[in-house]
Parts: structure tokens; sequence; C-alpha cells
């Protein structure tokens, strides 16, 4: 059926904009006058035109696992789902959670199912999220399956916070570390400029490159900018760019220590979603499509979506993951365990206890890693510029 936008009043002053589904113009407006409204303007919207009018944007993990806690703590409650949207309308401290509480529940009072309505906004929700409020639905356990999402969605902040937290350090030292050279280069050298001419000598090369860097740099301040730019252009451009983007995903995974942070944060991911959706109810097959589009890594996705193509020709999963030959052998054998035991879920569930262990001591080992790491740049680089800046004087010193 087709979906229709509508703009209405409500209590004869309050304008409300939402969507209907309903079979023709006529219908849609009888349908918004039993919600009470006064309709004022009714259209008909294709998905596209959809998308904007309710205007939900895309959700962050955040915003995911705001709105699935309040609405599982009203649904368990006891209060029906329209009524417990209609209370994050109006309560919401978020205005995207109240704007997208309000479409829900419009659709909803349509005669729409929840999942059919998440369905009409991948990408708000993304498929993961709709996949399992589907299988939820359908089991009758919708407050249940909501629970497993929030801890999915909490767990999933949780790796990214620890990923992120352990590269915002170098990130951290490396911008301090060009702050100080750009101090050195444009105010520090220039000031002892004219004393280093005094002595009528050939400055040492290196004293003469970071004198000539800064009178361009105050010449050319501009460079500056448009060299920042240019750089997060290109790294935009190289993040996103798929065959750049392989190329960096495949180089990431041959950095010792690197490769392992990268591949277990993917791994506890898909491991996650993977046995979320299975506790659904979910076929395998569908819980390892959900699973792969957590993959950020181009090429752990290129080879488990591999994987899945033999499973679903009759492979056991066990033995199609390890054909991908990226995957741990600890996970490979709690796999298989779980598959000739038939206790699949519960050994998926013990391999997420299990990557979680293990990507915690990988994010302790690189932390202390890179903290000698920076160290050692930092002491680089003032070694470096003091060289340069008293070079000239012991130079004169010897002389005489």
């Amino acid at each position: 059926m087709p979906i229709y936008s509508y703009q209405a009043l409500k209590a004869g002053k309050e304008v409300i904009k939402g969507e209907v589904t309903a079979s023709n113009l006529k219908d849609a407006r009888e349908i918004i006058r039993k919600m009470g409204l006064v309709p004022t303007q009714i259209s008909e919207a294709n998905d596209a035109k959809s998308k904007k009018t309710a205007g939900l944007g895309v959700l962050s993990l955040t915003e995911k696992i705001d709105f699935i806690s309040t609405l599982q703590i009203l649904l368990t409650s006891g209060i029906p789902a329209v009524e417990s949207l209609m209370f994050m309308e109006q309560e919401a401290a978020k205005r995207k959670i109240r704007d997208l509480s309000r479409t829900i529940k419009t659709q909803i009072m349509a005669g729409s199912t929840f999942a059919d309505t998440l369905a009409r906004y991948p990408n708000t929700f993304g498929y993961i999220f709709i996949g399992l409020v589907k299988a939820g639905e359908e089991a009758g356990e919708l407050e249940k399956t909501l629970g497993r999402i929030k801890d999915l969605l909490t767990k999933q902040n949780n790796t990214k916070s620890k990923v992120i937290g352990t590269l915002i350090y170098p990130v951290f030292v490396i911008l301090l570390a060009c702050v100080i050279i750009l101090i050195m280069l444009l105010f520090v050298f220039p000031a002892f400029k004219d004393m280093f001419e005094q002595q009528e000598k050939t400055l040492p090369w290196i004293t003469q490159m970071m004198i000539n860097a800064g009178d361009f740099l105050k010449e050319y301040w501009y460079t500056i900018p448009i060299f920042v730019i240019a750089f997060v252009a290109f790294c935009y451009f190289t993040y996103n760019w798929k065959p750049a983007r392989e190329v960096l995903d495949k180089a990431v995974l041959k950095i010792p220590l690197f490769n392992n942070l990268i591949m277990y944060s993917n791994y506890s991911n898909f491991m996650s979603v993977l046995s979320v959706s299975y506790d659904a109810g979910i076929p395998v097959v569908d819980c390892l499509h959900l699973g792969v589009v957590t993959l950020t890594n181009s090429v752990l996705q290129t080879k488990i979506s591999g994987a899945i193509t033999k499973v679903s020709q009759g492979l056991q999963v066990s033995q199609a993951l390890k054909s991908t030959k990226v995957m741990p052998k600890m996970l490979l054998f709690m796999v298989a365990t779980g598959e000739q035991s038939g206790r699949l879920g519960e050994m998926l569930e013990k391999a997420v206890n299990f990557l979680d262990r293990t990507l915690d001591s990988i994010i302790e080992t690189v932390t202390k890693m890179i903290e000698p790491i920076m160290l050692l740049v930092i002491g680089s680089i003032v070694l470096v510029m003091a060289l340069a800046l008293y070079l000239p004087l012991f130079q004169s010193y010897m002389t005489e």
C-alpha cells in the first residue's frame, strides 16, 4: 500500500506531521481523523520523499541505545507499544528520539507492524537492528529481543570506545608534536636568526633548513590550512574509495600488534551479532549475513562473505569459517564443538566472552607499547630542534 505524508492539527492548534499507510487518499484522511487529528495537507510520498518527510536521519549508537532502553522498559512494564511511543514522543530528552517515536507510532496506528515500520528506514536503524526486531516480533517475544539488541548495541559501543580510546593518545601526541614544530619554526628560530647571521659563519645544514622552513611558512602562511584541509580530504577519500580502502585494510592486517587489535575488534562485533541473532531464532545463514555487516575491514568482510556462500551450499559453519584462514583457531574450535554437541548458541556466547577478554588484553598491550613509542617520537623531535638551535652556538664557542 502507498504511504501518505500528512500535516494535521491536534487540539485545533498544534501542528503534527507524519505518515500513514492506506490504500487511497480517502482512507488516509479517515485514518488521520480517527487519530484525533484534523488533516490540513495530505500527499502521497515515494520512499525517498518519505524518508525526507520523517526527517529521521542516522541514529548514533548512543541514540539507538537510549531509544531501545526506554522502549524496552515501557513494554516490559506492560504498557502497549503505541502508548509507550506516545510517552517517548512527549517526554524523550532528545528531539530526534521524539520525532522517531512519533513517526513509528503513526505507522503502527495506521496498521503497520513495528518491524515493518523500521524496515522503511534502513539508513536510520540498520539491517541488523531491523532483522532482529522482525525475528523477535514473529516469535512473540519483542520485549526480550529488544533487551538483546540493547545489550548488543551497548557492547558494540564499549568496543568502539575502547579502540578509539587506545588510538586517541598517539593521535594527540602527533598533533602536539606538529604544534610544537610550527611554534619553533615560526617564532623561536626567527628570534635567533639575527644572532646567527652576526657570526658570519656557515650555519649547520639542519639549522639552515629550519630557518628556511620558518621563513617559507611566515611568508606563505596560508599553505598551513591548505595542507591540513588537503590531508583531511585525502584521508577521507582514501577511506571511502573502495580500491584504496582495500589496499589500506590489507596493509593494516600486516602491522604487528595493530593487526590483532583490528581483527579481534571486528570478530567481537561479528560473533556478538551471530550469538544474539541465533538466540533470537534466526536461521544460521541469515545470522551470518547480519554478522558480516558489522565487519569494518574489507578483507575480513570479503573472506567471511565467501564462507557464508559455502554454508548456504550445505557446509558446516565451522568448516566454512576455517576455509577463510583468517579466523582464530580457538573460535573455530568453539563453533565446531557447538555444532557437534547441538549447543551452538551456548558456545557462541562463550566465544563472545573469549573475544572480549582477548580484546581487553590486546588493548592493554597496545597501550603499553604506544607510550614508549610516543616518548621516542617526542624525544627525537626535541633532539632535532635542540641540535638545530644550539649547534651554531657550539660552533662559535669552539672557534673562539
